[in-house]
């Protein structure tokens, strides 16, 4: 684990840091737009805002440390359905199920020490998502939660402790595992909350919830042990908890959320993306570095948003239809 942390370390401080910047054209003279039929604002976290160069580039100029991304399905999804639904994006990475309800939140942009550190750190507090929302938003979509079950704070742990382990048994499942249905509790709580403070401040609006993709595959022994393009040092063992007993049941934790709101739709993108793991040959989602030298963390990468985009805009469509 020691030389994955240094290798983490040297790649953070170069290029991880480094996002182009698309900043939007305008010309002289150029007819303005038609006014889109429906007002949609998307909330979120980071499997939202896309975040890691492989999902696009950087578009805020200024940046504000939330690191939505051109590739991010919200953006996707803006291009292929601008001329329906005018998008305001508000998500922002590390954000939680408290930062889109009520709470302002500080964002990190690339900040992840010792790993990789912003020269733009730190960033002023932004309003919580919600606040984007009012009784004119048709459409509201919203992908959180990880941060709020502190699934970050978990892919910290497990590889030092499977390192500990030499690569056996399950060691993170023995750490954490008691404190998980804890931590679930608290995501249905916290979810329910934010649902109720949506509807309120949009009443007429529908609100689609994003569950998270397939990150671990069923089949762990796809997943080679140390290597930092994967799970670096979390053993099979502790990947298999992980799916079982951590991921899959957030996702089901904020389906059965969605499903205590009348005007709540929950959009799955797991099954979809079944084969497409951090440890298959087709990831949609990558593992802690993306070739060569880029700090991802375990995200979507464009096509995992492409996925998700697919499966938005169909829900998206299905509530004018």
């Amino acid at each position: 684990m020691a030389r994955f942390r240094t290798r983490l370390a040297l790649l953070g401080s170069a290029a991880a840091l480094t996002a182009g910047t698309l900043i939007p054209a305008q010309f002289a003279g150029a007819q303005p737009a038609a006014a889109a039929d429906y007002q949609w604002v998307a909330l979120g976290d980071s499997y939202t805002a896309g975040v890691i160069p492989a999902a696009g580039d950087v578009f805020e100029v200024p940046r504000d440390g939330c690191e939505r991304t051109d590739q991010s399905y919200p953006q996707v999804i803006d291009r292929d359905l601008g001329s329906l639904f005018d998008l305001t994006n508000v998500s922002c990475g590390a954000a939680t199920i408290g930062n889109v309800t009520d709470e302002a939140q500080e964002p990190i942009g690339r900040h992840l020490p010792p790993f990789a550190e912003d020269p733009d750190y730190p960033f002023p507090a932004v309003p919580p998502q919600s606040a984007a929302v009012g009784p004119g938003t048709d459409v509201i979509t919203v992908g959180v939660g990880g941060n709020t079950l502190g699934f970050g704070d978990i892919l910290m742990q497990c590889p030092k402790l499977g390192e500990e382990s030499g690569g056996v048994g399950t060691p993170c499942k023995d750490a954490l595992a008691a404190g998980i249905p804890a931590r679930l509790n608290k995501v249905s709580r916290d979810y329910d909350r934010m649902l109720t403070v949506l509807h309120e401040r949009a009443p007429h609006a529908k609100i689609l919830t994003v569950g998270y993709p397939t990150i671990v595959p069923n089949d762990t022994s796809k997943c080679r042990y140390n290597d930092p393009t994967q799970f670096g040092s979390i053993t099979r063992g502790d990947l298999d908890w992980l799916r079982k007993d951590v991921l899959e049941p957030l996702n089901k934790t904020i389906e059965k959320s969605t499903g205590t709101q009348q005007a709540a739709s929950f959009v799955d993108l797991y099954d979809s993306s079944r084969s497409h793991s951090v440890c298959d040959a087709g990831k949609w989602v990558e593992g802690f570095l993306t070739p060569p030298d880029q700090l991802s963390f375990v995200h979507p990468n464009a096509l995992g948003h492409r996925n998700a985009a697919n499966h938005v805009e169909a829900a998206m469509l299905n509530t004018i239809s």
